[in-house]
């Protein structure tokens, strides 16, 4: 890979891209979901061939639920990808603005950030998510996906910059796609390394890829995190909301980073909630319980130290006997991973204490932490949640391809 030649065109395409108004934008992506409506057999057949080959090499099938596109979900890329258009642009936005006693005026205004990459694992559906919010907020965009996925994000790509191309002032070249060799990283190491070429990176997927960017990066990063999340039951919980939600936030989608990987329960209701959980569960998730826990239920298997902190991804679950809100939260905050996590009780002063206390990007009362998405949240799409302090946290939307530069308006004056 020439990565000083991608990054050079990519460069290009997003100085284009920033003397565009949003109408302009618009046009170009409302042609791209139009496209993919279109071109949807083709984008399904060539997801089949990775589908194929995932199952030939002996992929868990809840990855492979990642990997999946089918009708439905093509309608909800496009879906999300329309309510990308809808939002208001948020380049040349003033954020604030004063005028100094010299008679200077500052205005501190939103531009985009330029050269984006993001490296990501499985998920097609990322392709687009990743594409239509860089475009919008004018960045380029570097595109490194899995192996596993890259017949899909091909033909993704493919039928992107089509549709930018039949479209005046569309530009095409803002989108460029790695070509993946299998167990071959090199190309990884170059985008980490391109200092200078590439303004950010996004890492999106497991824990041992966001690690490998993480530690390895010379280019700034937005750290997004793996989902161990949690789910407490209070001493106060309504017993049955709590089961409701946990089946939700387990067993709907267990592959996803907002899926919870732990119960954490409260001694004072375990008697009662883990057989009611137990029967909610209904076999379809293995429990890994602590010695408190597992004398309530009847199949569980004794939990072990690395069941607690552990990102299953699957039908499996941890389960946490605790004695306080206090330990709860101090549990929660050594094993988590800064994603989601959510309190069950109808206790105002728990709930307010929980809420003030996790350190976590997002922190629910009485819902599911399948909720933590850019979608759900009103964004359109995603470029995941990020788990770090600085410059962004939680469901990535448009906004955070963005920074901020100072415009000063003087008449000639000297300091």
């Amino acid at each position: 890979m020439d990565i000083k030649k991608i990054t050079d065109s990519l460069r290009s395409a997003s100085q284009k891209l920033a003397l565009q108004n949003a109408s302009e934008k618009n046009l170009a992506l409302a042609a791209v979901a139009d496209a993919l409506d279109k071109n949807r057999a083709s984008i399904i057949s060539a997801n089949k061939a990775d589908i194929d080959a995932a199952r030939a090499a002996g992929m868990s099938e809840s990855i492979i639920d990642r990997l999946l596109l089918n009708d439905k979900r093509i309608d909800g890329i496009i879906e999300s990808l329309r309510l990308v258009i809808g939002q208001t642009d948020p380049v040349g936005e003033e954020v604030a603005g004063w005028k100094t006693p010299n008679g200077m005026t500052i205005r501190q205004v939103r531009v985009p950030l330029g050269v984006v990459a993001i490296i990501y694992e499985n998920r097609p559906n990322v392709t687009v998510d990743a594409f239509s919010l860089a475009y919008k907020s004018g960045n380029a965009i570097l595109l490194r996906g899995s192996s596993s996925s890259y017949k899909s994000n091909v033909e993704i790509v493919r039928v992107i910059r089509e549709a930018l191309a039949g479209v005046p002032g569309g530009v095409p070249e803002a989108i460029e796609l790695v070509e993946v060799k299998e167990h071959d990283h090199s190309d990884v190491d170059q985008i980490l390394n391109a200092v200078g070429m590439i303004d950010v990176c996004l890492p999106r997927g497991g824990k041992k890829l966001i690690q490998n960017v993480v530690q390895n990066a010379r280019v700034p990063v937005i750290e997004t995190g793996s989902g161990v999340c949690h789910l407490y039951v209070d001493e106060f919980a309504n017993l049955e909301m709590a089961c409701k939600i946990a089946e939700n936030a387990k067993i709907q989608r267990p592959s996803v980073c907002n899926a919870i990987e732990c119960i954490v329960v409260h001694s004072k209701v375990a008697a009662d909630f883990l057989p009611k959980l137990e029967a909610k569960f209904a076999g379809r998730v293995k429990l890994h319980a602590d010695e408190r826990a597992i004398k309530y239920l009847k199949d569980a298997i004794p939990a072990t130290e690395a069941d607690f902190g552990n990102e299953y991804l699957d039908y499996e679950c941890c389960i946490k006997v605790v004695d306080s809100i206090e330990e709860a939260i101090s549990y929660i905050n050594s094993h988590n991973t800064k994603h989601s996590e959510s309190i069950i009780s109808e206790s105002r002063a728990n709930t307010r204490l929980f809420q003030s206390m996790i350190d976590a990007s997002c922190v629910y009362v009485n819902a599911s932490t399948r909720f933590t998405d850019g979608g759900e949240f009103g964004f359109g799409a995603e470029l995941g949640i990020s788990t770090q302090k600085l410059h962004a946290r939680g469901p990535m939307g448009i906004k955070v391809l963005t920074t901020t530069k100072y415009l000063i308006d003087g008449e000639g004056q000297v300091r």
